[in-house]
């Protein structure tokens, strides 16, 4: 077995070890043979991060054995645009017995994650998961429970934690720059392009995403919970629908067919975007999905302004807030401690005299091409009795500030190296994140505070468990 796949191992064991739970080291005894990967669920996602790319910069130790979606015509898509040739099936089960693979790779919509890691773990397979976990505390619970009774190991694919900029934010915090963290403010800003693009797909019905409390804010729970260094104790939370859904002035079929094309400030002309054309516009005929839905259909049933407070096991509180229709497209963050306070932001415009496209900014945040825009970006550090200082942090642009890249890196690369930061993610990790939303949601519906303990079977602590 050659170096770089015996290390492929040992990352996934070490992924493996974000669990709470006793799980054993993989051993998969591959030889000389490549790792026999399946995906399911060939979106846009799963097709790019964890399909093409892989296969561009780690075709030595890996293949794929088996596509699988519930539309042929995606399947159809996804053999060519990830360049294989591997069986296609919108049978689960059948593609495991028939394929055998190693790791299972889930990119479905949200919330059916949970059918495939299960089946997953209990036919042998070890399962990643992307971002959420699931989207309800009863799934989530069953998926705990299936990975308890399984040989088999569960990775959550959390890609925040590995960019330079928030990597250098946990350094800080290790450092103990604030001394002890006592409160944390954290503001999201999506804007009317990447936050409006929520509300035209699936994710903006609850049944299908669980809303942006757990779709998109289990991101920056994850990533409170990294830094933070604790697990969430109790949440209460204020949301609601205001500006998209029924909110709207006027309604249409799709963008392509509205009526109201000249008036909309929200239109948008799917036909330019030739790979959205190819994946969802030529196969809709075969599952009835449009991905260019009307922003105001009534149907949509999630919140489009949320704001919460989160108490830790540490005692830390958090403020946390999240916008679907900004002008901007940012965030940020600032933790209070006991000998100061530290402050960070990206993307906020007055601050740096920015001024681009807001379509073209979250463009270049998800490109996968490699040719990261490099730049710098500051974090304050303010010591109680002194002035501030700055401290500079080279960033970056693509693929999600250079996370992305990392993390296949640390999977694919270099396993053996310890991570000082613990930036790696196990199932734990996954149902705190998402625990929290969920929570939220809960609370905003029952009007009082709900605690995490009360969700699933597990207990959290004070410190994280690694």
């Amino acid at each position: 077995m050659n170096s770089s796949r015996r290390a492929f191992l040992t990352q996934i064991s070490l992924l493996a070890a974000g669990s709470a739970f006793a799980v054993p080291s993989i051993n998969w005894g591959l030889g000389d043979r490549k790792l026999k990967v399946v995906l399911v669920g060939t979106g846009i996602r799963g097709t790019s991060f964890w399909g093409r790319r892989l296969l561009e910069q780690y075709a030595d130790i890996l293949e794929f054995v088996g596509l699988c979606d519930i539309n042929p015509g995606r399947l159809e898509y996804a053999l060519g645009y990830m360049g294989v040739t591997c069986p296609t099936y919108s049978d689960f089960e059948k593609m495991i017995n028939e394929t055998r693979p190693d790791l299972v790779i889930v990119t479905t919509k949200d919330s059916t994650h949970h059918e495939f890691i299960i089946k997953g773990l209990d036919m042998g397979c070890d399962v990643l998961t992307e971002k959420p976990l699931t989207t309800d505390e009863f799934k989530c619970q069953q998926i705990i429970d299936a990975e308890r009774r399984s040989a088999k190991n569960l990775i959550v694919g959390f890609n925040y934690r590995w960019s330079p900029y928030t990597t250098k934010i946990k350094e800080l915090l290790m450092e103990g720059v604030v001394g002890k963290i006592t409160s944390v403010d954290f503001n999201w800003y999506l804007n009317t392009y990447h936050g409006a693009s929520y509300f035209r797909r699936w994710h903006g019905l609850r049944q299908s995403g669980g809303t942006l409390w757990v779709h998109k804010a289990t991101h920056h729970f994850d990533l409170l919970n990294w830094l933070i260094d604790s697990d969430p104790d109790e949440v209460f939370a204020y949301g609601a629908l205001e500006h998209y859904g029924e909110n709207g002035p006027f309604r249409g079929d799709k963008c392509r067919t509205c009526p109201h094309k000249t008036e909309c400030k929200f239109y948008w002309d799917i036909t330019k975007d030739k790979r959205a054309m190819d994946l969802y516009v030529a196969n809709e005929k075969y599952d009835g999905y449009i991905r260019d839905n009307c922003l105001f259909r009534r149907e949509i049933n999630i919140y489009d302004k949320m704001s919460a407070q989160i108490k830790y096991k540490n005692d830390v509180v958090v403020n946390y807030s999240l916008t679907t229709y900004s002008p901007i497209e940012g965030w940020r963050m600032a933790f209070n401690g006991m000998d100061g306070r530290l402050e960070a932001w990206l993307d906020i415009p007055y601050i740096k005299s920015m001024q681009v496209d807001q379509a073209e900014l979250h463009k270049a945040e998800m490109d996968q091409a490699g040719d990261d825009e490099m730049g710098n970006e500051p974090v304050i550090v303010h010591k109680l009795w002194k002035d501030f200082d700055t401290v500079i942090v080279d960033s970056e642009r693509g693929g999600h500030g250079g996370g992305d890249r990392r993390l296949h890196d640390q999977i694919f690369i270099n396993p053996e190296k310890k991570d000082p930061f613990d930036r790696t993610a196990g199932i734990r990790d996954g149902a705190m994140s998402i625990l929290i939303g969920i929570a939220a949601r809960k609370s905003i519906e029952s009007g009082q505070p709900v605690r995490i303990s009360e969700l699933t079977d597990l207990d959290p602590r004070a410190e994280r468990i690694l």
